[in-house]
């Protein structure tokens, strides 16, 4: 109970960027003046929380402000993409102390993989300048879908040979961290909710931008995985019912018919991009994109009617996805977002907005992400703070 309570009040604090006094805190979690006093300490002497400053206009003794302490713990997280690898190292508040990005290695054997991140969050440690001790682990952003019991990735379908990599594990063994893995867009939805400010409150669905297409779904402020931890597939959701064939057997689903490398598929058929380069692997995917992206806001009519409808059918999807959910927001981001954004937030919100049940009683709002580029890389670290810090149910389960 003590340790809840504790992660209560820490959690508190967190969610007010100005800090909290203490008799603030007693009237926000509902504990006494004197577990708030208990816990404080603990809290200043762990280093957790600093004392700063005194505020107050009205009557009575100015109060003593609470706040995080941003160097009192760190945490790595690593992105893990078909076409990019991301990696930081945070602080206690969510601000990116480091962060790097390479190329994931065009072999894709899991070994090779694996290799590459470890000796990278080695580096970037080192390079960061931060104490060791105080880093509280590793979070990892993988594509599904994963196992979260087993900590592994089972087969996503834009990483060949990936089957049941036991990729935790593996990387808790190489870099001497508690590890923690998750799903990519799980991880983007706990980035926003920790770091995004007000695109991270409330109810929101988290559109995912990356090599493939996912969402993480937050609802009244909670993450939520499903049963297996592998919520948030909508490759399968039907957005064209004329379109390309996909592997499921159906025609028009988001993944056959939206995804970056289908789109690049269809400027190099429509001979906007040169089709006869040999190297199809993920990172000559994002490049290409890159170079169909800027063709479209070069004048390029024909690149930009390509993003444009990719538009139309992913606002299809968003508008089943927030029907369903009934949520107030739509947080775009991921390592294809930046080019998408301005095609995309220009179409967008009106398909959402025309398609929605409930738009006689709330409006829905389409933004880009509050967090940045390494949203992926950054939601793995939180997923440390957040298992770390964050008030959780089990922690007032009692050991037999």
């Amino acid at each position: 109970m003590g340790d809840f309570n504790l992660t209560v009040i820490l959690d508190a604090i967190r969610r007010a960027p100005g800090g909290l006094s203490r008799v603030e805190l007693a009237q926000i979690v509902g504990l006494s003046p004197q577990t708030i006093s208990n816990i404080s300490r603990r809290l200043l002497d762990q280093n957790l929380i600093v004392e700063a400053g005194k505020e107050g206009t009205g009557p009575g003794k100015p109060r003593t402000m609470l706040r995080l302490n941003p160097g009192g713990m760190y945490a790595v997280g690593v992105h893990l993409d078909p076409a990019v690898l991301t990696f930081v190292v945070l602080d206690l508040v969510g601000a990116v102390v480091k962060h790097s990005r390479i190329k994931t290695p065009s072999r894709t054997d899991p070994g090779s993989i694996i290799d590459t991140i470890a000796a990278e969050i080695k580096q970037l440690v080192e390079e960061s300048g931060v104490d060791r001790s105080k880093v509280a682990g590793l979070g990892v952003a993988s594509p599904g879908p994963i196992d979260l019991v087993e900590g592994a990735v089972v087969d996503p379908p834009l990483l060949p040979g990936w089957e049941r990599v036991p990729l935790r594990d593996a990387l808790a063994e190489a870099t001497g961290l508690s590890t923690i893995l998750d799903k990519d867009v799980t991880s983007a939805a706990v980035a926003e909710t920790w770091a995004g400010g007000p695109s991270g409150a409330g109810s929101f669905v988290f559109m995912y931008m990356g090599t493939g297409i996912g969402c993480g779904v937050v609802l009244n402020d909670e993450v939520i995985r499903g049963t297996s931890g592998n919520a948030g597939e909508i490759g399968h959701i039907i957005v064209d019912p004329d379109g390309p064939l996909c592997d499921c057997g159906q025609r028009g689903c988001v993944k056959s018919s939206a995804i970056p490398q289908v789109l690049v598929a269809q400027a190099e058929a429509a001979g906007v991009l040169d089709g006869s380069r040999a190297e199809r692997s993920a990172p000559a995917v994002q490049e290409s994109f890159a170079e169909l992206c800027a063709l479209a806001y070069g004048g390029n009519d024909v690149a930009m009617d390509i993003l444009r409808k990719s538009a139309v059918l992913v606002g299809r999807a968003i508008s089943a996805v927030t029907n369903a959910l009934d949520v107030d927001r739509v947080v775009f981001g991921g390592p294809f977002w930046t080019c998408l954004a301005p095609a995309y937030l220009e179409q967008i919100p009106g398909i959402v907005g025309e398609n929605s049940a409930t738009r006689k009683i709330h409006g829905i709002e389409v933004v880009g992400t509050g967090v940045g580029e390494d949203v992926g890389a950054i939601g793995a670290a939180c997923l440390v703070l957040e298992h770390t810090l964050a008030p959780r149910s089990q922690r007032l389960l009692l050991e037999g």
